[in-house]
Parts: structure tokens; sequence; C-alpha cells
């Protein structure tokens, strides 16, 4: 059945066991970005990780394109698949980039300890107001999962 717009004000917005375990395993992501004349760019990123149920991580070490869309126009989407191709998710919202802070410098040293060598210039926070599946079927680009009252149009990032 097609998900209904009362459907979707219902929803708790979450990411599910499956997707934070397949974030936790998966190497490279798919990250797009579109300028503000709607000019669509999308890399491969390797360091993303799960802040919480809500939001997500990016290291940008060479993302010099995706940061200045992201001044831009701050929506993003990351696509997730898992290993053996039976489940994936299209994750889209809205982010922010942090240069400094308790955040920064916990993703800063995290990427250094596997890679000494890479930049970490940036960490990007993406805030998920939408999940869609990806499959193909009869679910394709179906709405999954869509934050519940987001009242937050600032894209400002806050820290645990």
């Amino acid at each position: 059945c097609p998900i209904t717009n009362a459907d979707i004000n219902q929803r708790v917005f979450m990411l599910t066991d499956e997707m934070i375990r397949t974030i936790e395993i998966t190497d490279l992501f798919p990250f797009a970005t579109a300028s503000w004349e709607s000019l669509p760019n999308v890399v491969l990123v390797k360091y993303l990780g799960v802040i919480d149920r809500e939001r997500l991580w990016i290291t940008d070490n060479f993302l010099s394109k995706s940061l200045q869309n992201l001044d831009e126009n701050p929506f993003a989407a990351v696509y997730v698949i898992t290993p053996d191709y039976t489940s994936c998710w299209q994750i889209r919202g809205k982010t922010c980039i942090h240069q400094e802070g308790e955040m920064f410098e916990a993703m800063r040293k995290r990427v250094h300890h596997i890679n000494p060598n890479l930049p970490a210039r940036s960490l990007v926070i993406l805030s998920i107001e939408e999940i869609y599946e990806c499959l193909p079927g009869h679910a394709a680009g179906q709405l999954i999962s869509k934050r519940a009252n987001s009242t937050d149009t600032s894209g400002n990032c806050f820290e645990h």
C-alpha cells in the first residue's frame, strides 16, 4: 500500500538498527549535493558515521565542490546499500559544516587514527529529514520515514 500523509505525520523518525549496522560496515557512500542553480554533484565519501538516530557525520577531506554547494544549498543526500544488495536507502536532510568544536575534534581524531595523512578539513553534519527505499520493485522510491514536526529551518547543528 502507498504511504499516505496521515501515515507520515504519525511516524517516529529514526534510523533503524539495520541502517546503522549497514553504515558501520560500508566503505564508500555516494554523497549528493546541488548548487543554488540546482546543478548536481555526487562524490564518494569514505568517512561517514552515525551520531545518533537522526544525524550522520561526514568528513570533508576533499569535498571542495560539495562544500561550495552546501554553502549555497544546505540540503544533501547519502545513498546506503547493504553489502549483499538486499536493502538500500536514500537518506536526505539539511547539513551544517563545522571546522571547530568537540564533534569536529572527535572526527579528526578518528580519521587521523586510520590515516594521519588525510586533512579532515571539516565536519559535515547531516540532520536526517527523510529516508527513501531504493531497492527495485514495487516499493522503490517510497518514503520510509520522515521527521515529524521538523521545526529547525536554520540548518544549525548542535553538539551533545
